[in-house]
């Protein structure tokens, strides 16, 4: 049997052959993380950062705190005053999705049962964003972004 020998064109098709892949794997990964980015949170940073401050500072004199949890179907979402007695705002907006893509996002349809606001959603396991926007009784904004897992 003839002993083949290893010769510079082989060595220049292991070559582009591992570089091609190298490079074909690059393209796909930065074309999945473009396609799912979410994009900005804020249209105009500059002019959200000035309002920071002032925001905050109201938003934490409500004194409320949020808990977010996710059994049999049901997201409840329990807000609490400083007091910690329940409390129900005069408008309430929430969606919930992924923090790395859009398309799983939902808004559900949160109903106060007088302890909690409660919305049937089905969500597959792993973890989750609730991004919150109340409005308290005297007009004053409320938002929280809240992490929960789903298990599964």
């Amino acid at each position: 049997m003839a002993e083949r020998k290893f010769t510079g064109r082989h060595a220049l098709m292991v070559f582009i052959g591992a570089f091609g892949l190298i490079i074909a794997v690059n393209i796909a990964l930065a074309y999945s993380a473009i396609s799912t980015f979410p994009g900005l949170e804020v249209k105009n940073g500059y002019i959200a950062s000035q309002e920071f401050n002032t925001r905050r500072a109201a938003q934490e004199a409500l004194g409320w705190t949020v808990d977010v949890t996710y059994s049999g179907g049901l997201v409840m979402m329990a807000i609490a005053g400083a007091d910690g007695a329940p409390v129900r705002a005069a408008r309430v907006d929430a969606s919930i999705g992924r923090a790395t893509e859009r398309k799983s996002d939902v808004t559900p349809e949160f109903s106060f049962d007088g302890a909690a606001y409660v919305a049937p959603v089905e969500l597959r396991p792993g973890k989750w964003d609730l991004r919150l926007k109340a409005v308290a009784g005297n007009g004053t904004g409320f938002s929280q972004r809240l992490v929960f897992f789903v298990e599964g």
